[in-house]
C-alpha cells in the first residue's frame, strides 16, 4: 500500500525523536557550570562523602579564572580562606615561587591552562565526583516547587543528558538555572526605596559592561604577529587607552608598555616567551551587551560584537601602537582568545536574605554577619565606560572586608535548589564586590557544604543547621569573619572565628583602598564593657537571671567565670559542668593553650576567645538553632 504525503510528515517526528539518544544520570548532587563557584561547590560536596555531578559547557574549569581569560585576581590576598588559598598554593608550587605579582593589577596572576590543570587534577582525586564537558544546560526539572534535576543538549551529536538529583547548584554564570526554575530575581539597578540603600539612585536593566578577554604573547623583536584587520574595525575606539595612542581627550595615566604589563603573566618553568591577560577597561575592550534575557542562539550572535571589539583592539595595538610582536597566545584558550565573555553581572537572585550595602559598611548593626560562609574584602567596582547612554551617578562608599551570609544562596520559594555564581542574593551595588574571584570560589565551597549537609542529614536546603555549615567550613580552613590579622596557621584561630561569628567580640573595619580590612586585634587587653553586652545581646536568653552586668575595664579570669556562671547548663561544655570554682580550671588552663594560670589573671581578646571556646557551646546546642537572618530560636521546654 502506497503511503501517502501526510501520512509520512506525521511520522517525521517520532522518526527523529528515536534518533535522539536520552542518557539519564542519577546522582545526589548536580552542579549546573564549572565556573570559579560551581567548581570549588563540586569539589567540596565530593569531599563530603556525597556524590556530584559537575556539567560544564566548555572543555575547561574555573570559568572566569580560565575560560573567560581572567587570570589575573582581584582581592583576598590577605585572607587565605579555604579553597581560595589552596589553588593560590598550587599556583606557587606550578611557578617554583610565591611572588606571583607580575602584573601589577594583581598579587594572584597566572596562565589560564595553569588554573584549569589545577581544577582538573583535584576533581581526577575525587571518587565522588564526575566532569561532564561540552554539555549546554536547556532546562530544569521539578516536581511541584522543588527542582529535581536538568536537562541538557551536546551540539555536537543528536543527544540530550538528563541528570536528575536531590540538591541542585546553579553555578551558571548568567543564573540561567535559578531563572528558568521559576525563583525570583532582578537584573539592573535598584530603586533605592527597594534596595535600602541611600547610594542606589533608580531602578533600570543597566548592567556592567563585559570583556571578551584575550591571552597575548611577546614572540619576540622581530616577530610580525598581526591580525588580519578585524570586520567593521574603527581605531577610533581605542583612542586615549594609553599616553602613546591617539587621543583627543584625556588618555590613560600610562604609556603601552604599562598598559600591556597590567596584565602580564608569569612564565610556566621551561617557557620561552611572557604571556598578558587583555582586560583593559580605559578605552581598551571592555563593551556594553546586555543579553542576559536572550536564548543562548542570540547570545552568541552578541558575543561576536564582543570578540570583535577585542580583536579591533589587538589589531589596534598591533599597527597604530607598533606593537606586531605582541599576538594571540597559540597556546591559550582558543587561539588566545577567551572561551566564554566575562560577565561581570547578570541575573540576581531574591533568596531569603538580601545583602545590601549597608550590611557591609555597618555589619554589626545587623545579623547576617553571624551566618558567613565566604569572605571578601575587595571594594566596590563597576565597570560601565561603554554603556551607549548616561549611567545615573552611584556613590561607592567605602567599606571594611566583609563575609557573605547563608541565606544569600537560597532562593526565597523554589525549594532543591542553591546559587553560587554571581547571581547570588545581593543588590546591585554589592554584585560590584561579591563578584570578584575569590569571593565566588569561596561562596562555592560553602554552597557545596550546603548542599553535602542537605544529603546527609535529609533535610531541605533552607533547613539545614547555619552552624553546621560554618563548622564544616571551619575544618576547610575557611574564614567565617575576615579577620586579616589571625591567620589560619594560629593554633587557636578556630576560637577566635567561632567568637566573631557570634559578635560578642567585634572587630574593627577599615576601608584600605583595594584591600580593605577588618582587625580582630588578638593581642590588646580584653575590655569589660564590650564583653559584657556582647554576651549578653548574643545569649540574652542563655542566663538563669540577666541582671545588670557590672564589669571592669578589664577582663580577668574570675570575672568570666562569674559571669558564665550565671548561663544556663545545657550552654556550657561538658568539660566545663564539671567545674565547681574557679580554682578548678586550673589543670585545664595550660591544655587550652593559656599557660600560667591565676583568678586574677587580665587577659587579651585572644585569650578570651580561647576560654569561651573551651567553656561554652558557641555555635548553640540541639536545644539551640540559628536562623538564615542570624537569629538564635530555642527549642526546649527549660523556657
Amino acid at each position: 500500500m502506497k503511503k501517502s504525503p501526510v501520512f509520512l510528515v506525521l511520522l517525521l517526528p517520532l522518526f527523529v525523536a528515536a534518533q535522539r539518544q536520552v542518557r539519564t544520570i542519577k546522582t545526589e548532587v548536580l552542579v549546573i557550570g564549572g565556573g570559579a563557584g560551581g567548581t570549588t561547590a563540586a569539589i567540596q560536596c565530593a569531599r563530603l562523602g556525597v556524590k556530584t555531578v559537575l556539567v560544564e559547557p566548555t572543555t575547561l574549569l574555573g570559568g572566569m579564572l580560565t575560560a573567560a581569560g581572567v587570570s589575573c585576581t582581584d582581592g583576598n590576598d590577605l585572607l587565605p580562606s579555604g579553597i581560595w588559598e589552596e589553588f593560590r598554593q598550587a599556583l606557587y608550587k606550578h611557578y617554583g615561587r610565591k611572588r606571583l605579582n607580575t602584573g601589577w593589577v594583581s598579587n594572584t596572576n597566572f596562565e589560564p591552562h595553569v588554573a584549569d590543570s589545577i581544577f582538573k587534577a583535584w576533581v581526577a582525586r575525587e571518587k565522588n565526583l564526575t566532569v561532564i564537558y561540552q554539555e549546554e544546560f536547556k532546562s530544569v526539572l521539578k516536581k511541584g516547587n522543588k527542582v529535581t534535576g536538568a536537562v541538557f543538549h551536546t551540539s555536537r551529536v543528536s543527544t540530550s543528558l538528563r541528570v536528575h538529583a536531590q540538591v541542585v547548584i546553579d553555578g551558571t554564570e548568567l543564573g540561567d538555572v535559578f531563572a528558568q526554575a521559576g525563583a525570583a530575581y532582578d537584573l539592573g539597578m535598584d530603586d533605592p526605596l527597594i534596595s535600602g540603600e541611600k547610594e542606589a539612585r533608580v531602578k533600570n536593566d543597566i548592567i556592567q559592561d563585559l570583556t571578551w578577554a584575550a591571552i597575548l604573547k611577546d614572540y619576540g623583536p622581530g616577530a610580525d604577529k598581526t591580525i588580519p584587520r578585524p570586520e567593521a574595525y574603527d581605531s577610533t575606539l581605542y583612542f586615549c587607552t594609553c599616553t602613546d595612542a591617539p587621543c583627543n581627550d584625556k588618555p590613560w595615566n600610562g604609556d603601552k608598555m604599562k598598559m600591556l604589563n597590567y596584565g602580564k603573566l608569569p612564565r610556566s618553568p621551561g617557557a620561552k616567551y611572557d604571556k598578558y591577560m587583555l582586560n583593559w577597561p580605559p578605552h581598551g575592550n571592555d563593551i556594553y551587551l546586555n543579553v542576559v534575557e536572550g536564548s543562548y542562539e542570540q547570545r552568541a550572535m552578541s558575543y561576536e560584537l564582543a570578540k570583535l571589539h577585542t580583536l579591533g583592539f589587538i589589531y589596534f595595538m598591533q599597527t597604530v601602537l607598533g606593537m606586531k610582536n605582541i599576538g594571540l597566545a597559540d597556546d591559550e584558550l582558543n587561539g588566545g582568545l577567551a572561551l566564554i565573555p566575562y560577565n561581570r553581572e547578570g541575573r540576581r537572585l531574591k533568596g531569603v536574605v538580601r545583602m545590601n550595602i549597608n550590611h557591609i559598611k555597618n555589619p554589626y548593626e545587623y545579623t547576617f554577619y553571624r551566618t558567613g560562609i565566604s569572605v571578601g574584602d575587595y571594594p566596590v567596582d563597576h565597570h560601565h565606560a561603554r554603556y551607549p547612554g548616561k549611567v545615573p551617578e552611584i556613590e561607592f562608599p567605602p567599606i571594611p572586608s566583609f563575609n557573605v551570609p547563608l541565606g544569600a544562596l537560597i532562593p526565597e520559594k523554589i525549594e532543591g535548589l542553591i546559587v553560587c555564581e554571581k547571581g547570588i542574593s545581593v543588590t546591585n551595588i554589592v554584585n560590584g564586590t561579591t563578584r570578584l574571584q575569590p569571593v565566588v570560589m569561596l561562596t562555592g565551597q560553602g554552597a557545596g557544604v550546603l548542599a553535602a549537609l542537605s544529603v546527609k542529614m535529609k533535610k531541605k536546603v533552607r533547613e539545614v543547621p547555619v552552624r553546621m555549615v560554618q563548622e564544616e567550613l571551619l575544618k576547610a580552613k575557611a574564614y567565617l569573619m575576615p579577620f586579616v590579622d589571625v591567620k589560619p596557621d594560629d593554633p587557636h584561630w578556630e576560637a577566635i572565628q567561632r567568637v566573631g561569628v557570634t559578635g560578642i567580640l567585634k572587630g574593627t573595619g577599615k576601608a584600605e583602598g583595594w584591600g580593605n580590612k577588618l582587625f580582630f586585634y588578638p593581642d590588646s587587653l580584653a575590655r569589660g564593657m564590650e564583653f559584657a553586652t556582647g554576651i549578653s545581646r548574643y545569649a540574652r536568653r542563655y542566663f538563669n537571671n540577666l541582671r545588670m552586668i557590672r564589669t571592669a575595664d578589664t577582663v580577668t579570669v574570675l570575672s568570666v567565670f562569674k559571669l558564665i556562671s550565671r548561663i544556663r547548663p545545657f550552654f556550657k561544655t561538658p568539660e566545663f559542668r564539671s567545674i565547681q570554682k574557679v580554682e578548678d580550671l586550673a589543670p585545664l588552663w595550660k591544655n587550652w593553650g593559656l599557660g600560667e594560670f591565676s583568678p586574677q589573671r587580665i587577659l587579651t581578646r585572644k585569650e578570651l576567645c580561647i576560654y569561651l571556646n573551651n567553656c561554652l557551646l558557641l555555635f548553640g546546642s540541639k536545644n539551640v538553632l540559628m536562623d538564615l537572618q542570624g537569629s538564635l530560636h530555642f527549642q526546649t521546654s527549660q523556657f
